[in-house]
């Protein structure tokens, strides 16, 4: 609100009341720090206060805050009685700090009210953006997850309860703009109020003349009326400290993705701690090119928590004109192009002064790719960022000092206070580099303590860097880079994020992994894993089911299921033989490993049981088999390999665990529905309830098993059952799978339009097909027509020629039948419209049969033109031209002597309408520096809403319940 006016006479001249010596009164404007963004008074053309003609005073008044950190404290005069104090001299309403600059502290957080202010600042932000909601309960994955109104809409945000959503959306769908939340009002321009209340808050400043604040070193400006409120990273902040710990690594892995610099430490000024993000930067993946002093070089892959790499940290000391991050930026990007990892001042929206984010420790990483004219350097290096001054925020410059082999310092000049900081780090192992771009007239003063600092921090010249307006900028980044690769091929400290996070524990900085849940699921997890020498011999000691009595058993099931789907008598012999090898199975008990995973997932609270499962994961890819070294072009091809390729062997996952639980319960089923166990003697009844618990918190469950190639329908039914059960009040079901050739990117579409995770990555990704349950919000189920969607992947069992036919082929065609015969949509992903793989022609001739016609999405990926969203003429020919060779094939097999059909007529697929969708590659660059693609993004937001709108306006085949998918994977 606007303080009113109040008419004073010139005789009384409040200002001269208060006015210091060496201080004068001024009024400005908002002007903002070109370095810090702290608000500032201006120079020569700020208007003085003086009293208006008349003898009024039309100024609010507000005290600022000062660029150089040092804070006056303040009092905002909002009402009339105010400003009547300041008229009447009240000595009481104004509190001036001590200004001189000797006595000053080094740390601002010892002013006594600092951590009060500093809270009420944070209340205000999480109250600003809507998140003040989620500090008892915080936002959860299920949360982020869920689908509402807003999934099909890719607006701006109008107020600033909108950005969270807005960034969250962007952040799923690897969108690079993200980080660009600018807010668009309601109102057209012209119809908003002239000024706006928060911007007409005029301020009057007391300041000290003396230090020479207004040298032409600064640049100050008047700000445009900004469009959104908040600066990006108190946004990120916010998130974060509003979010649980597994919506946190979720956000964390997507920010990964986009190539965004990750945080590191978070602050949190409410409950006065700073936390180290170990645990959100447990799921961030990083592969490089490791090419040795002699030798072959190889790809590798590894935890970016696990890895270990030199660490370089750049900080600021009090004020710098040179933005710390914009040259962050240019050191890891290749060449002449710059890389926006780190967020500066200069994008959009990045003046906006922060208010919740210093403190803020942000991480990045350069790896190499194998290309000399792209890798900057020759291993990895991890680059830290501490947003604000360090004298602030020591804690945290402490803990980088411990962690990194150099720390650059940027400053514009060294006085006795910053000696007296800096000097404290006597006897420091760690390498210290100076960036300074010096006020004119007090470089003497910068050299003299330089050379007090050099012996103390045992530098040399050499480490002291000039860096003013007139210096070649491209020549300044050139020799920082030569620094830093200096320092990495010279024996230095090499950390892991984990050791990191030991040296920050002994410095009192809390670690979100130590919470008590995590530590007992860790342990509990670690019981299983550390018995895991190697995944094929624990598979067949721990998992003893899924063994060849398991592969009998499937192939004398599919044999029962033809003769039922030809209408021949059952085969007692058949059965007889089932018995037996389900009796067979069931002569066994669960092994140590099964049942302390079983305990795993049943008995601890729900946050343990997610811990426990995420520990189980990681812990069992630590000991997956070697990928086989591969050539630098591996990192770069985007073109899919091609079937034919010889399978290599299935790592070990959480899935073989829930398998083994699945057979254990397939058996007893078995042999209680032959009257060989009576029905109170069963013991595993109880586990397709625990995996639908697991469905619901957002694990992909096996729905066709890869390994036999068959369908487990007892188990599957039970867990459909259970999950009816829980979710009986809302039943609706859309089902929408994804098939196509290996190495199309189906499972990447997958992920990234409804933030799933199934397994990525050519050779790695288990087979057979996986679901996950996608919720829709209650005020969107009416409209949408559904309560949940059901999607599921296939794990690259399509593939491969009419060449290979027999048993492969006839494999791969049952499992198109039932993946297109369930959904109600498919998305059918392809490397171009002519490779549709003969596997699924046979599938449509089959559900012809049935009278069910598909609804298909053609999405042909990893092009290397980044074309447009949309169908080409000539790339729809195949679709509407009879099958080639393999095609025609196909037809003869299923359909002898039939007549030739196009795909489209075979399929609810017209080629002249939004059914065929050419997404552009993946990668915008080379990986592994490449962020993702902003076009692959935006083409994927555009399937995504085209696909939901196929649903709600019936387009898709009839939405079913649980009950009627149950029904249906018995008959297919």
């Amino acid at each position: 609100m606007i303080p009113q006016t109040k008419t004073v006479t010139k005789s009384s001249k409040p200002w001269e009341r208060w006015e210091e010596p060496g201080f004068q009164s001024y009024h400005t404007i908002r002007f903002r720090c070109p370095v810090c963004s702290s608000r500032i008074p201006g120079e020569a053309r700020d208007r003085e206060v003086q009293p208006a003609q008349g003898g009024s005073v039309t100024d609010p008044w507000l005290s600022l805050k000062r660029c150089s950190g040092r804070r006056i404290r303040r009092r905002l005069y909002n009402s009339p009685e105010d400003v009547a104090h300041l008229e009447e001299g009240v000595q009481e309403d104004l509190e001036w700090r001590d200004m001189d600059a000797d006595d000053y502290g080094a740390n601002e957080a010892q002013d006594s009210d600092f951590p009060a202010v500093e809270r009420s600042r944070l209340r205000e932000m999480l109250s600003l953006l809507g998140l003040d909601t989620y500090q008892a309960h915080k936002l959860s994955l299920q949360d982020f997850l869920q689908i509402s109104s807003d999934s099909m809409k890719n607006r701006a945000p109008q107020a600033p309860r909108d950005l969270p959503w807005n960034f969250l959306r962007k952040l799923q769908a690897l969108s690079s703009e993200a980080r660009s939340t600018t807010m668009v009002l309601d109102a057209p321009p012209d119809a908003r109020p002239a000024e706006k209340e928060s911007q007409m808050e005029e301020e009057i400043i007391y300041w000290d003349a003396a230090d020479d604040l207004a040298a032409d070193i600064y640049s100050f400006s008047e700000l445009p009326t900004p469009d959104t409120p908040v600066n990006p990273l108190d946004l990120l902040c916010a998130l974060l400290l509003s979010s649980d710990s597994f919506l946190q690594q979720e956000i964390v892995h997507k920010m990964s993705l986009c190539q965004f610099a990750l945080p590191l430490v978070l602050p949190d000024s409410e409950n006065h701690y700073h936390t180290f993000l170990l645990w959100a930067l447990r799921g961030v993946v990083r592969t490089w090119w490791a090419q040795p002093p002699r030798g072959v070089g190889s790809l590798r892959e590894d935890s970016a928590v696990l890895s270990r790499a030199p660490a370089v940290a750049f900080v600021r000391m009090e004020v710098s004109s040179n933005s710390k991050s914009q040259l962050l930026n240019a050191v890891l990007g290749p060449g002449h192009r710059p890389r926006d990892c780190f967020w500066h001042r200069d994008l959009n929206v990045g003046t906006n002064p922060r208010e919740i984010a210093d403190g803020l420790v942000e991480v990045s990483w350069f790896l190499p790719s194998g290309r000399e004219d792209l890798d900057v350097f020759p291993e990895p290096v991890a680059f830290l960022n501490l947003r604000g001054d360090i004298g602030s925020h020591w804690l945290q410059f402490k803990l980088l000092t411990e962690v990194s082999s150099a720390v650059f310092i940027l400053t514009d000049n060294i006085s006795k206070k910053e000696y007296k900081l800096l000097y404290s780090m006597k006897g420091s192992a760690t390498k210290y580099y100076f960036i300074l771009s010096p006020y004119r007239g007090k470089r003497n003063a910068n050299l003299r303590f330089l050379n007090r600092l050099i012996p103390v921090l045992r530098m040399d010249h050499s480490h002291v860097l000039v860096k003013v307006s007139s210096t070649d900028g491209a020549g300044f980044v050139r020799r920082v880079r030569a620094i830093v690769a200096h320092v990495a091929r010279a024996p230095c400290r090499r950390l892991s994020v984990e050791e990191m996070a030991h040296a920050a524990r002994k410095l009192g900085l809390r670690v979100d992994e130590d919470c008590e849940e995590c530590q007992r699921a860790r342990g509990r997890a670690e019981r299983i894993t550390r018995r895991v020498k190697d995944a094929d011999a624990y598979r067949r000691d721990e998992l003893r089911l899924q063994g060849d009595a398991w592969r009998k058993a499937a192939q004398v099931e599919k044999e029962l299921c033809r003769a039922q789907w030809a209408g021949d008598p059952p085969d007692k012999e058949l059965r007889q033989r089932l018995l037996e090898l389900r009796a067979q199975q069931l002569g066994h008990e669960p092994t140590g490993g099964l049942q302390e995973f079983i305990s795993g997932i049943s008995g601890p609270a729900p946050g343990e049981k997610l811990y426990f499962l995420r520990w189980m994961e990681w812990g069992l890819a630590r000991v997956a088999p070697p990928r086989p070294r591969q050539p630098p072009e591996t990192i770069l091809a985007l073109r899919p390999k091609h079937c034919g390729a010889t399978e290599s062997s299935e790592p070990l996952g959480v899935e073989h665990f829930l398998r083994e639980m699945g057979q254990f319960y397939e058996a007893e089923s078995c042999l209680v529905e032959a009257g060989k166990l009576l029905a109170a003697q069963r013991r595993f009844a109880h586990f397709p309830g625990l995996a639908s618990e697991l469905l619901l918190k957002g694990l992909p469950v096996e729905l066709i098993d890869g390994s036999a190639r068959s369908t487990p329908l007892r188990w599957v039914s039970g867990l459909l059952r259970e999950l009816h059960a829980r979710l009986e009040r809302r039943p609706r079901l859309v089902v929408l799978s994804a098939l196509g050739l290996p190495g199309t990117g189906k499972s990447t579409l997958l992920n990234t339009m409804f933030g799933l995770r199934f397994a990525t990555g050519r050779g790695r990704g288990p087979r057979g097909a996986f679901m996950q349950l996608v919720s829709v919000a209650e005020s969107f189920s009416q409209d949408l027509g559904c309560d949940h969607i059901l999607v599921i992947d296939s794990g690259g069992l399509i593939g491969g020629a009419l060449a290979s036919a027999g048993e492969r082929f006839e494999q791969e065609a049952s499992l198109a039948t039932q993946l297109l015969g369930l959904s109600n949509v498919t998305v059918v992903s392809l490397a171009e419209t002519r490779d549709i793989p003969p596997a699924i022609v046979h599938a449509f001739l089959r559900l012809e049969k049935t009278g069910r016609v598909p609804n298909c999405q053609f999405v042909c990926q990893n092009l290397h033109d980044a074309c447009a969203p949309g169908p080409r003429p000539r790339e729809r020919r195949p679709l509407l031209d009879p099958p080639g060779e393999a095609g025609r094939a196909s037809v003869h097999m299923e359909r002898p002597g039939g007549s030739m059909r196009t795909l489209a007529g075979l399929a609810f697929c017209d080629p002249g309408k939004q059914h065929i969708w050419h997404i552009p590659g993946l990668w915008h660059g080379v990986p592994p520096m490449a962020a993702v693609s902003l076009a692959y993004s935006e083409a994927i937001f555009e399937l995504k809403r085209c696909l939901l709108e196929n649903i709600r306006n019936g387009l898709s085949n009839p939405n079913k319940n649980i009950q009627q998918l149950i029904e249906l994977v018995r008959r297919l």
